[in-house]
């Protein structure tokens, strides 16, 4: 789900963010949640066309806490159980930016996926947004999503800031397994981060 205007900028999103956790704070709520999709990259300096901010929940529970404290702006979504995608999901319109919050009840195995499983709650970094220290997602989980869903648009650009700034081999390279990248998404990986790092192994049968 997604929004369908133009991108949104760095400003758009660090605004937008500031906002919903000034009035989470404000309703006296301290939920744990994570920043996930294309925002939590341009966040961390990737130029991705974000669309939306996407907030991951543990629970129903917290999702149900969160959309109350964002009671006072539009309610695009109410939330609901999605079953085809194993979401409990609700939006908002927050300074015109869709904000979307939800859980995955999906199980995994792996530390080192985006949405499922404890990927997100171990493997995350802290972004200042306004006052606040944003939990977002690492890039490594984000490039694994990116590859399995076969978009080079969003998946270059990722590649492009992995081999400037470096990234961890061994959460990619579990990133991919769990994602079932194939080997020809592993020779690209490899080739294009090669002169960071000749961790990235092609054949994971």
């Amino acid at each position: 789900m997604g929004n369908a205007t133009r991108p949104l900028t760095l400003t758009d999103v660090t605004t937008t963010l500031a906002m919903t956790l000034d009035a989470l704070a404000a309703a006296g709520a301290d939920t744990a949640y994570r920043v996930c999709g294309t925002s939590a990259a341009l966040l961390q300096g990737v130029p991705l066309p974000a669309g939306d901010i996407d907030i991951l929940l543990a629970d129903r529970a917290d999702v149900d806490t969160f959309a109350a404290a964002l009671s006072s702006f539009p309610c695009l979504y109410a939330a609901a159980w999605i079953p085809e995608s194993a979401q409990y999901f609700t939006r908002f319109s927050v300074n015109g930016v869709w904000v979307e919050l939800s859980t995955v009840e999906r199980h995994v195995d792996s530390d080192a996926m985006e949405c499922v499983g404890s990927g997100p709650w171990q493997h995350f970094v802290l972004v200042p947004c306004g006052s606040h220290q944003v939990p977002v997602i690492r890039l490594e989980l984000r490039l694994a999503t990116e590859l399995l869903r076969d978009r080079p648009d969003r998946y270059d650009p990722l590649l492009d800031h992995m081999g400037a700034h470096g990234f961890d081999p061994d959460l990619l390279r579990r990133g991919m397994d769990a994602c079932s990248i194939p080997d020809q998404g592993r020779r690209l990986v490899r080739d294009r981060l090669a002169a960071v790092a000749t961790e990235i192994q092609v054949d994971h049968q």
